[in-house]
């Protein structure tokens, strides 16, 4: 009995011991000494980033026409002096070039060119000797302005027969590239207004759009156009905002306007649609970070995390522009400052971390 008294005593010191030792010394919260793992990026002021309206629409080539014959003749397709062969679809040709004669021996000879070359170099001999006579007095003043009657007259004709003479020839109005040019059978005759062939120029396309009323204060002439396709997602060309619409459509609450497109590369073929973003505010030499970094507070407070001395500090955010993935900060971040990018998703105020690159 005495035994069990003084196990059962001991037992409560024991109790007593742990009890008041605890109290004099509390445990440690680990979660200070637990490092989270992050990555970082150190951040430069040389971004840039642009808010956009998009639009998109259908291009097309400023310059294009189709050719129909003037005469009827025997058909006759020339051959492409850069490659020895008949001109043919896709060709490229230059401004005054020769695609297509149609020839007529008969349709020729009733424009007596040769004749009408004779009628005027006579009328211009005879206009300097009456001009001769008129200094030693031996013609008047009304004869010489007959004689320079017949000499224009002789000209207009000579002139006449020489455009008529040239209905024979097919020639590109401008440089382009051949995109129609239908068929027919070497020196088979053909009627006068038939189809020969149609020319573009696409190196310059133009896009008719509809943008919103709300974006009328922000377009103007001269802006800058980024224009994209889905068959090109690497590259990026430029228009600029060419026309644009005074008047508000009542019933679409649209204005017009047209982009005109540099196609230098023939990147884009005429009749594709495309996507077109107008530049309608742009910022240079700006801290640009993405917008999956940023999160919210309460108020709609925007933050991220950056790393000083491996603790991870909350900075508030003044946001600028905005796009599609980023944003500018106006205030809040500074130049060298190391943004943390991955792992910011369990960070408190003062957290330690260990950055990974």
């Amino acid at each position: 009995m005495h035994n069990k008294n003084s196990i059962i005593a001991l037992y409560a010191i024991s109790i007593c011991v742990l009890f008041f030792t605890s109290c004099n010394n509390p445990p440690q919260s680990s979660a200070v000494d637990i490092e989270s793992q992050v990555s970082v990026r150190e951040l430069k002021s040389d971004g840039s980033i642009s808010r956009l309206i998009s639009t998109s629409g259908t291009v097309l080539a400023i310059s294009n026409v189709d050719l129909n014959s003037e005469i009827s003749g025997n058909y006759r397709l020339q051959n492409n002096p850069r490659t020895g062969q008949p001109f043919r679809l896709g060709d490229a040709v230059r401004r005054n070039e020769l695609i297509i004669r149609l020839d007529d021996s008969e349709y020729e000879n009733n424009i007596r060119l040769s004749s009408r070359q004779l009628s005027l170099e006579i009328a211009e001999n005879e206009l300097v000797k009456q001009k001769e006579l008129y200094e030693r007095g031996g013609a008047t003043a009304t004869q010489i302005r007959n004689t320079e009657v017949t000499v224009a007259n002789a000209q207009y004709e000579l002139t006449n027969a020489m455009l008529n003479l040239e209905k024979m020839n097919v020639k590109a109005p401008f440089e382009g590239v051949i995109v129609n040019l239908p068929h027919y059978t070497p020196d088979v005759r053909v009627s006068s207004n038939q189809p020969m062939v149609s020319i573009m120029n696409y190196a310059n396309l133009f896009m008719e759009i509809n943008l919103p009323e709300s974006a009328i204060e922000h377009i103007q002439p001269n802006q800058l156009v980024y224009i994209t396709h889905h068959t090109m997602p690497e590259d990026t060309l430029k228009g600029v905002i060419s026309e644009i619409s005074p008047a508000i459509s009542s019933e679409t609450r649209t204005f017009r306007g047209k982009i005109r497109i540099n196609n230098s590369e023939l990147k884009l073929r005429p009749g594709m649609f495309v996507k077109a973003d107008v530049i309608i505010e742009r910022s240079d030499n700006a801290i640009v970070i993405p917008k999956n970094v940023i999160q919210t507070a309460r108020g709609n407070r925007r933050f991220v995390y950056v790393v000083e001395r491996n603790v991870a500090v909350m900075r508030n955010l003044v946001i600028g522009i905005e796009d599609e993935d980023n944003v500018e900060v106006l205030e809040g971040l500074n130049e060298n400052d190391q943004l943390v990018i991955r792992g910011f998703e369990t960070l408190r105020e003062n957290s330690r971390v260990r950055v990974f690159r």
